[in-house]
């Protein structure tokens, strides 16, 4: 499995962006999600999705930002709005077969390349 990230830029606080996970390859058994690294800090777990659309998400994002997938195009995405400053990261794709549950905790067989959020204040 291969996955591309896109969809960062620069962004106003209060803006919003959506970023694309493409894959490549079979997805169906795997738990799709987002991982996001600030400068100096530990990357730190965002969102997960289920082929059947279960989604857990940080307590940080809860209510700003929705992860869906679309899986005849094999594709996922992460709507964020009312960004932050602190949004501020670089944003992986990732994949892998663990449970929606341990996803957060696991660090993911697939990884994308990283797409850069950043929010001026």
């Amino acid at each position: 499995v291969q996955l591309q990230a896109s969809g960062g830029g620069l962004v106003q606080a209060g803006g919003s962006l959506r970023l694309s996970c493409a894959a490549s390859g079979r997805t169906f058994s795997l738990v799709m999600g987002w991982f996001r690294q600030a400068p100096g800090k530990e990357r730190e777990f965002v969102a997960a999705i289920t082929w059947s659309a279960s989604s857990t998400y940080a307590d940080s994002v809860k209510g700003r930002f929705t992860i869906s997938r679309d899986n005849a195009k094999n594709t996922m995405y992460l709507q964020m709005i009312s960004l932050k400053p602190e949004d501020t990261a670089v944003y992986y794709c990732a994949a892998d077969a663990a449970p929606i549950k341990v996803f957060g905790t696991t660090t993911p067989q697939y990884w994308g390349q990283g797409t850069q959020v950043t929010v001026s204040s």
